[in-house]
């Protein structure tokens, strides 16, 4: 029995639908009721824990053999941070006595030691915590999401803009979701495993400059990119909806990003899907 945790995102979608093409029995965990009629209609069965629950997530680990982690984001309206570092500490306590053979983590490129920078912080707690217990494990980083763009659908179509607080030409290695989705997957139902991380990322590197480009193409029409300053993303973040504590985190995240840029430790696993390909379907091109 495979065990996705974060199995309605998009990523874990893209695994769980993979698992099952190839024949494994999964379980999904959500904390939205919502999804389970039509997980239980792909064929895998449906657990409905939040990820805070500890004691509901260790019954469910121990229905199964391996387990696939995400910790979801919490909501932007929350002291985001805070909220995904319980959910780390609520995952790991729940392994405890499980009879779990494998853990496959989502984690990022940049982890590191760090406080209050979103993922980079959080994930890198996560990695730290799952070294610690004897269970084996690996860690997929990941680059930075293709389907982060996915709002600027709507501006890109309606005022041919792509909001991004990158620089225009800054290259990021970005990943889709279906790619992840497949790594994670291989690393499950592979007979060995590895400790050190994974990185994942798509063909090549891209620029905000390349998702306008790509808009453009699949819309039909001019797209620019605009360029939130340094100075304003905090008050940009909050704007979204973030939180003040939510918002210097991403903004400290963006920050190192952009300053420290994104390397793999070695050669990186590399998917198929390329950023056109990608907001094609995003755009419904056929």
């Amino acid at each position: 029995m495979y065990i996705v945790l974060g199995g309605t995102g998009r990523v874990g979608s893209a695994l769980t639908r993979e698992l099952l093409a190839r024949g494994e029995t999964v379980t999904v965990i959500s904390h939205d009721p919502d999804k389970r009629e039509d997980w239980e209609r792909r064929g895998a069965a449906f657990a409905l824990a939040d990820v805070g629950d500890t004691q509901a997530l260790r019954e469910i680990f121990g229905r199964g053999r391996r387990l696939f982690l995400l910790n979801p984001p919490a909501p932007q309206d929350t002291d985001t941070d805070a909220v995904e570092k319980a959910g780390v500490r609520s995952i790991v306590d729940a392994l405890h006595g499980s009879r779990l053979e494998r853990i496959v983590a989502e984690s990022t490129y940049g982890a590191q030691p760090v406080q209050r920078a979103g993922d980079l912080g959080v994930l890198y707690d996560l990695e730290q915590a799952l070294r610690l217990q004897p269970i084996a494990h690996r860690a997929i980083r990941a680059a930075y999401y293709m389907s982060n763009w996915d709002a600027a659908l709507d501006t890109a179509r309606e005022r041919g803009v792509v909001e991004s607080f990158f620089p225009t030409d800054f290259l990021l290695p970005m990943v889709a979701p279906q790619d992840l989705g497949l790594a994670a997957a291989d690393l499950l139902t592979a007979a060995e495993i590895e400790r050190e991380p994974l990185y994942v990322e798509g063909p090549r590197r891209y620029c905000p400059a390349d998702v306008a480009s790509c808009f453009a193409s699949a819309l039909n029409r001019s797209v620019e990119v605009e360029v939130v300053p340094r100075e304003r993303w905090v008050e940009r973040f909050r704007e979204l909806g973030f939180s003040q504590p939510g918002a210097e985190s991403y903004a400290r995240m963006t920050a190192l990003t952009l300053d420290q840029g994104s390397h793999a430790a070695s050669e990186p696993r590399r998917g198929e899907t390329g950023l056109r390909e990608y907001i094609d379907a995003l755009a419904g091109v056929d």
